[in-house]
């Protein structure tokens, strides 16, 4: 356990949120905590007084530990499936303006590679005091290569598996590979939704043939559903070309899946500078809209994301993956799921380690730092502020809290 420092300025602690409630104010603590606030315990700027802090550190609500699992994605296939012109792996947009933009290289898991990986986590968490790992099967799309990614978990049941998830379009996964992956240790699958199917059909599109996959991808959760016991993140991608249909996407799926099996998370899609500017304004007619879609979710049965204090991702958040490392299919390193199989942003390899400081600094990027923004970042932390409040107090209001 590591305790969190103050700063110079009493009453601000490292990485916590005080948000303003409208019954009370909400903390997060660094180390997951909550608790709610009155006014007199804050300062007229907001922060804690010296009583309320020492309070809050007696219960430990002032403490963060340190990741207690190893973090390892693993990139089956650089390959996708799918054209969606927003994609963060895309280096172009389809010169003939259909649905094949440029990807980055084509690479695909092997055996050996799968090998000299799990040699490379052991050495890690050995390194790091851990003993637990946790696999996050990632691409392009992960089942252009199912074998890789059963190989992969099976072989990892040896080296300290506890549990795996995986990000994927979800138009190749069966009913039998859901059941095989599930008793493999894999708990859950994150799938993107471009907003309403008419939306989603026109963005979420088929490499092949540039037809829709909303209905195809439906079908399969609901036969995976009743094959396994794999649970759905179901991440609702936010833009300017999808908010308008978000309500009638979440009464559908509601409609469609069962909402006790699936969390709903509503995402701005990030603008990489790539055929896709997210222009919409975190205005306060937008955080509304996602208050709206948050208790909407929960009224129809569906678990929503809770608020959390700023803590580091465990794998681009620490020098040179401490607790988690980013992997491509070629076993080359990077600092962040985003720059994966990018030649020009890798940081090592799974054999000869992570590169110097001197090169890794220039290229070590974290979650969302290449996304350009239309707010600066003071406007955007008010947003996120102004929505969290807002879920906390429907969350409380409603007993779920």
């Amino acid at each position: 356990m590591t305790r969190v420092q103050a700063d110079e300025l009493t009453g601000h602690v490292a990485g916590a949120r005080i948000l303003r409630g409208e019954r009370n104010w909400w903390f997060l603590g660094p180390g997951g905590g909550l608790a709610r606030l009155r006014d007199g315990q804050l300062t007229a700027e907001g922060r804690l007084r010296p009583a309320t802090e020492r309070r809050l550190r007696e219960h430990g609500l002032l403490t963060t530990a340190l990741p207690r699992s190893y973090s390892l994605t693993v990139l089956t296939s650089t390959q996708c499936n799918l054209g969606c012109g927003y994609c963060f792996q895309n280096t172009g947009q389809d010169p003939d303006g259909g649905s094949r933009p440029p990807r980055i290289a084509r690479t695909r898991l092997t055996s050996r590679t799968i090998g000299s990986i799990l040699d490379f986590t052991d050495r890690q968490m050995a390194a790091a005091g851990v003993e637990e790992l946790r696999v996050l099967l990632f691409g392009g799309e992960p089942l252009l290569n199912p074998r890789g990614c059963l190989e992969l978990l099976e072989r990892a049941a040896d080296h300290g598996l506890a549990s795996a998830w995986m990000i994927s379009n979800a138009t190749l996964l069966t009913p039998a590979l859901a059941a095989r992956l599930a008793d493999l240790r894999l708990r859950s699958v994150q799938v993107s939704f471009d907003g309403d199917r008419p939306d989603h059909d026109r963005i979420r599109i088929r490499r092949a043939d540039g037809g829709g996959t909303y209905d195809t991808i439906v079908r399969n959760l609901v036969r995976a559903s009743e094959a396994s016991p794999l649970r759905w993140t179901l991440r609702v991608n936010v833009s300017q070309e999808t908010h308008q249909g978000v309500d009638a996407l979440i009464g559908r799926l509601a409609a469609e899946l069962d909402p006790e099996r699936c969390s709903l998370y509503f995402a701005q899609v990030g603008d990489v500078g790539i055929g896709y500017g997210n222009d919409l304004q975190h205005t306060r007619d937008l955080s509304a809209r996602f208050t709206r879609w948050q208790r909407r979710a929960l009224d129809l049965g569906f678990t929503v994301t809770r608020p959390q204090a700023h803590r580091p991702c465990v794998t681009c958040g620490y020098d040179d993956g401490r607790f988690g490392a980013v992997v491509s299919a070629d076993g080359t390193l990077a600092s962040c799921w985003e720059t994966a199989g990018r030649t020009d942003w890798e940081v090592g390899t799974i054999t000869g380690g992570y590169l110097p400081g001197a090169v890794t600094r220039e290229r070590w990027v974290g979650c969302e730092d290449l996304y350009r923004r239309a707010d600066d970042r003071r406007t955007l932390a008010a947003f996120h502020d102004t929505v969290d409040a807002a879920l906390l107090d429907y969350l409380d209001e409603t007993g779920r809290l």
